[in-house]
């Protein structure tokens, strides 16, 4: 059996000084929020919190679907990396970047080299390479692929919006149809969810439609997603049967707010092509903040 843990929109905290030339752009939007709306409700013990949990769970891997900073200054992308680092070894933690991680213009790559030891397939270079594409990525850990996927774009203020395009998809069907011609159980990692409706405009996915042609062409077992910050269950057409599709709380929402609290989803995959045995078991921080309790025995129960 294998047991993946996934977390999302981490926003490492708190917020660095940020220089004047630094906040001339859409940062000073952000700026603003965090200290008006997310500091009240983000606390990096709450994250540690989970990451214990799930250590204590003995996960074989940790998916991380993006905004792991808030403002993708320097120093918040460096502060990732060692974050990153300090949870374990690059090969059991899979990340895809999120909105927050590509903020401004210049962001996602900057962040993308910093953190690629996580974000490059098994094939990948070793080394960050500035005129590659590094998405689509693929990696095999067992009977199971791990395909990520990106959305982060920079935006104007007051907008939060992906774009999944024509060259990642075309290159994403391509993986997931080899990843099950050779039986394994397909897990596709994005930020924004690949669902309509399932947030406000001005934060959706640009290229929805062209997402859910790929699960139902190329085949998917499990598509993980952020950015809502809600703990979420949806479906898209698969090949042979529907395809969850499943969303889950910041890692670092606090108690007291209007969204649920920090959380962290542990799947347990086991079985074979054609039988895989699919559940999932939310853990959630409690209403004291002090602990992470289970919240759901099967997340895929009616």
């Amino acid at each position: 059996m294998f047991k993946l843990a996934h977390i999302s929109d981490v926003h490492l905290g708190p917020l660095p000084s940020l220089s004047i030339q630094e906040l001339f752009s859409k940062r000073i939007t952000g700026f603003v929020n965090w200290h008006r709306n997310r500091r009240k409700h983000l606390f990096g013990s709450t994250l540690d919190l989970l990451l214990d949990d799930i250590r204590a769970h003995q996960a074989d891997h940790l998916a991380v679907t993006g905004d792991l900073v808030n403002l993708a200054s320097g120093i918040e992308i460096r502060a990732a990396a060692a974050w990153l680092r300090a949870f374990g070894d690059p090969a059991n933690t899979s990340v895809v970047p999120g909105n927050h991680d590509a903020y401004v213009p210049g962001a996602y790559e900057k962040s993308m080299r910093a953190w690629y030891d996580y974000v490059r397939g098994d094939l990948a270079p070793p080394q960050w390479q500035d005129d590659r594409h590094i998405f689509p990525y693929l990696r095999v850990r067992g009977k199971v692929a791990i395909v990520g996927c990106s959305t982060a774009v920079a935006t104007p203020p007051f907008a939060a919006s992906g774009f999944f395009g024509a060259r990642q998809a075309r290159d994403t069907v391509n993986m997931l149809r080899a990843a099950g011609e050779a039986g394994l159980f397909r897990v596709v990692m994005i930020h924004h969810p690949p669902i309509r409706g399932a947030t406000a405009f001005y934060k959706r996915m640009i290229g929805i439609r062209r997402f859910a042609a790929v699960i139902s062409t190329g085949g998917a077992e499990l598509v993980l997603h952020g950015h809502t910050h809600l703990n979420t269950l949806h479906w898209l057409r698969g090949q042979v049967q529907p395809v969850p599709v499943v969303g889950i709380a910041s890692a670092s929402q606090g108690p007291g707010s209007v969204k649920p609290p920090a959380a962290y989803n542990l799947f347990s995959i086991d079985g074979s092509p054609g039988a895989w045995e699919l559940s999932g078991e939310r853990f959630s921080l409690n209403r004291a903040g002090d602990a992470v309790m289970p919240e759901s025995a099967d997340i895929f129960a009616p």
